[in-house]
């Protein structure tokens, strides 16, 4: 969920102009003292930097005035509650089609092509479940993208659909569809291991909300896929989840497994979960759509938390279309989980791309040197569609003045897992560089409150000016990752929903590059219909890896 931290910070040049070469490491044994933690001589050397570089980002923080009206970043008051009364319409249709002649096509059928599969008898739940949990036997260890293969909880799962369905009662398009989980959901009777050797063996006595919701409607969990530990990256305790376009590359993260396993067919669509960058990330780096719906739009409970402030649930899937279908089953809430909503989803078709207010992120767009790069095509793409392209100024430069998010999100996560950190649990977790979850914890207990405090009053006044520019349009276009763009960490901070999707490969390692289309607060149906619109007009998302065809 924290993700390639080097390549955005290094856009913060304030850090270079402002490093206080007083501080030294006997200061922050010295502190530690107070703060009652016990570190090595080698866990002081290696976050004496990352302390620094607070201490230059506390500086930038410093030198702008906050007035004493500002409150603390509190989701209902930072942001419009939506309209729970409001009900939803989604246009969601089959899309007839009839068994291929060569069997392993299936893998790459869409959701509405399999569920008129099903729902006309032209295949079973049950069988279709063998076919994917075949595929996850034997391409899951190449990918190393597997946690569990959850084959007895399938098989029920995929019997009563099937069931049901012969006794005429369909319960949608999830019906008999098999699909997997993100590791950090929990399921009664399962292992949630959080892909940390810490938890590899941990059992929750729970169901997650957005199982629930998924076994509510008939669809069937086949697998729970990996995760780079704690949420961040590739690496998790069993190796580094793959690319399934290039072996040698890791599929990014933390959403490692979801986007690998349905990228390579193993599996019609997966959960993910975002806290800064976990779905949008390994989509655009593996070539699958990845919906990061709005902060609140569906229930965490069940659900690993390591930002309670950030952490969002959403579909990874292969097309827009799909992820419209899965998360109009997804969304809404349990009321255990007070930032969420029951919100409406209102998907309909596009009746006259002319009216679509289309913005593209100019003080983006103007940074990539290379014109020829696949974001200025997506634009092209649109004009010749007869789409007006808004050029907007992204709110960056004069709302986002420092770095907002390492203060919020190393806190956050630091302070969910306090004790890892005292008791020095954190030993264990695999990877131990500067980058990973054992030194930012270490180096988060060293910003105090006051600071975490004053961020997310400033973060309330990010909220408030970023909606003030983005509800003038349908949607921002904008490079969803990459050092032109800080559009990530203000979006996930901001709470605004974004759908990436494939837009072609990289010259240099022939990986899959992206788009990120950003919409309005509880406004998932437009940039979904924005990106099929894309995708109708491009055949990227129809792109599959040949090692797995």
């Amino acid at each position: 969920m924290k993700y390639f931290l080097v390549l955005l910070f290094t856009s913060f040049i304030v850090f270079a102009n402002a490093q206080d070469t007083t501080i030294t490491k006997d200061d922050l044994k010295s502190a530690a003292k107070l703060f009652d933690i016990q570190f090595t001589q080698k866990e002081f050397d290696t976050l004496y930097s990352d302390v620094i570089d607070n201490i230059a980002n506390y500086k930038a923080m410093h030198s702008l005035t906050l007035p004493n009206s500002v409150g603390l970043s509190t989701w209902q008051l930072a942001s419009p509650i939506p309209n729970t009364k409001k009900v939803g319409v989604a246009n969601l249709p089959f899309t007839k089609v009839e068994l291929p002649k060569n069997k392993s096509d299936l893998a790459f059928y869409s959701i509405s092509e399999l569920a008129y599969l099903i729902k006309n008898k032209k295949i079973t739940s049950l069988a279709l479940t063998q076919f994917f949990i075949d595929r996850i036997k034997k391409y899951g260890d190449t990918l190393e993208c597997v946690i569990s293969l959850q084959e007895n909880i399938a098989y029920e799962q995929a019997k009563k659909a099937d069931a049901e369905i012969a006794q005429g009662k369909y319960r949608g398009l999830l019906h008999g569809i098999p699909y997997g989980l993100k590791d950090l959901f929990a399921v009664k009777g399962t292992k949630t291991t959080w892909g940390a050797a810490p938890y590899k063996n941990q059992i929750i006595d729970e169901d997650a909300f957005v199982y629930t919701q998924l076994k509510n409607v008939g669809a069937v969990l086949v697998a729970k896929f990996t995760l780079g530990a704690l949420a961040m990256g590739d690496y998790w305790y069993g190796g580094r989840t793959r690319n399934p376009w290039n072996l040698k590359y890791g599929s990014s993260g933390s959403s490692a497994g979801s986007t690998a396993a349905t990228v390579a067919g193993l599996v019609p669509f997966a959960i993910g979960t975002e806290t800064y960058g976990s779905i949008v990330s390994p989509s655009t780096q593996c070539g699958a759509t990845g919906l990061r719906p709005t902060f609140g739009s569906i229930s965490r409970t069940g659900a690993m938390a390591l930002s309670y402030s950030l952490d969002k649930v959403g579909p990874i899937c292969r097309s827009a279309s799909d992820a419209a279908i899965v998360f109009n089953y997804i969304h809404g809430t349990d009321g255990k989980d007070l930032s969420a909503f029951n919100t409406p989803f209102n998907y309909q078709p596009i009746k006259d791309v002319k009216k679509l207010r289309v913005a593209y992120a100019k003080n983006y767009f103007d940074k990539i040197k290379d014109t020829n790069r696949n974001e200025f095509k997506v634009l092209a793409t649109f004009k010749k569609l007869g789409v007006e392209l808004i050029p907007v100024d992204f709110p960056d430069s004069g709302v986002y003045n420092f770095n907002i998010m390492d203060v919020v999100i190393g806190v956050e996560c630091a302070a969910q897992f306090d004790e890892m950190t005292r008791l020095n649990i954190d030993d264990e977790l695999t990877r131990q560089t500067k980058y990973d979850w054992p030194n930012s914890f270490r180096t988060a207990r060293f910003v105090p409150a006051v600071e975490y405090i004053n961020a997310q009053r400033h973060r309330s006044i990010l909220m408030q000016k970023v909606n003030e520019v983005i509800k003038k349009y349908d949607v921002i276009i904008c490079p969803s990752r990459g050092v032109e763009s800080n559009q990530a960490a203000i979006t996930n901070l901001t709470g605004h929903p974004v759908v990436c999707v494939p837009t072609g490969f990289d010259g240099k390692f022939n990986l899959p590059t992206g788009i990120s289309f950003v919409g309005n607060l509880y406004d998932e149906g437009t940039i979904l219909n924005i990106a099929k619109l894309y995708q109708d007009n491009s055949n990227w998302n129809k792109q599959h890896p040949t090692l797995f065809k």
